[in-house]
């Protein structure tokens, strides 16, 4: 049986935010979770259903992956992992099932939170890869107080959770636990905050970060920098850094996938006699042959000759189409040539010269045919 698509599953558009979606799953878990509907085989089901889909879609890396190949991305291995399941559930869904039944990891300080980078990249870089340096804003460790926030590192039990952490807040019918506004859930509080950081624990910092593109990389590929990303409050991990590419428009080729295409530009004498050509390729100048009667819009594929892959390694192909152009700012000479030429079309053999205004033609009397049998 095939899997209802993730993000239909949550009730949430393609483009929805980490926010959004974490908002739409705490509805669905409130709705079905195992806890409130213990004899309702189909709300667990649903419970689950909901619960594998939030899994792949609040991680970054994931969700890209599911954004390009569906399901399939997580079978036989290919996404590093499974979703769905039971068992770790408290490592994914904390905070949320925190909220609404209480539990969760409230004095374990939260990992900082992730970055985006946009890196615009010309056809070149992204087909043979690059090395670049970045400069991004965020968020690091305060040095003057190690990131706790405190001016002596001294902290004392908060005083309105009393250092348990978690406050309990009436919600109608329900009874709510939610982390202490006052210490995030740390149960600690500062007396003496650091002057340079104002007890945040951390600083804005502008940081200069190399980046190494790997050769194949397109549009919407994303290359994802390990604890580069924000640091976490109270010294706790930093998040991640995804540099997402964008490929800017190329004069000569357009890429689709692994295929390279490209517009071949040819005399009129040489697309009715036929001529060797030299077409340009990422590994250089090669020569095509062009045969005679070539019309426009035919097209030449050079197997190889395209961008490699940056999963399996194996090159696309090179699509080139050819365009015969109409000659321009002719001499006196050249003009008499292509009147006598013109001469020598006879009307009644002007056809068989011209196999697509003789199909044109052709269709041209059908249509005809149609219109007068409807009119009369």
């Amino acid at each position: 049986m095939s899997k209802r698509d993730y993000y239909e599953v949550l009730g949430v558009e393609r483009t929805v935010t980490e926010v959004e979606l974490k908002k739409s799953f705490r509805r669905l878990a409130m709705k079905y979770h195992p806890d409130r509907c213990p004899d309702d085989p189909q709300a667990q089901e649903k419970f689950k259903e909901a619960k594998e889909a939030y899994e792949v879609l609040s991680d970054a890396q994931k969700r890209s992956m599911y954004d390009q190949y569906g399901h399939a991305a997580f079978e036989g291995g290919m996404g590093g992992g499974r979703a769905g399941g039971f068992g770790d559930m408290g490592d994914i869904f904390g905070d949320i099932f925190g909220d609404i039944f209480g539990g969760g990891r409230s004095r374990q300080p939260r990992r900082g939170a992730d970055l985006r980078y946009i890196m615009e990249l010309d056809l070149e870089e992204a087909v043979f890869g690059v090395e670049k340096t970045i400069e991004i804003p965020t968020q690091v460790s305060c040095h003057h107080c190690n990131g706790t926030g405190s001016a002596d590192g001294k902290t004392v039990t908060c005083k309105t959770c009393h250092g348990h952490g978690r406050v309990r807040m009436q919600n109608g019918i329900f009874s709510i636990q939610q982390a202490c506004p006052h210490c995030g859930g740390s149960g600690r509080a500062i007396e003496k905050p650091c002057k340079a950081c104002r007890g945040e624990g951390m600083l804005d910092e502008r940081r200069t970060l190399s980046v190494r593109i790997p050769e194949g990389v397109d549009n919407g590929d994303r290359i994802r920098l390990n604890g580069q990303g924000e640091a976490g409050p109270g010294g706790a991990p930093a998040g991640d850094l995804y540099v997402e590419v964008r490929v800017r428009e190329h004069k000569i080729f357009q890429r689709d996938g692994n295929d390279l295409y490209c517009e071949l530009p040819i005399r009129f004498t040489q697309a009715a006699l036929g001529a060797e050509l030299p077409v340009p390729t990422l590994d250089g100048e090669v020569s095509i042959t062009v045969p005679p009667e070539t019309q426009t819009g035919q097209q030449f594929r050079l197997r190889g000759r395209g961008v490699k892959s940056v999963r399996s390694g194996r090159a696309g192909d090179l699509i080139c189409r050819v365009v015969v152009e109409t000659p321009v700012r002719l001499t006196k000479a050249q003009r008499e040539l292509f009147e006598q030429l013109e001469s020598t079309f006879a009307d009644g053999e002007a056809e068989k010269h011209q196999p697509q205004a003789k199909t044109w033609v052709d269709g041209v009397k059908q249509f005809w045919s149609r219109v007068t049998s409807q009119v009369s």
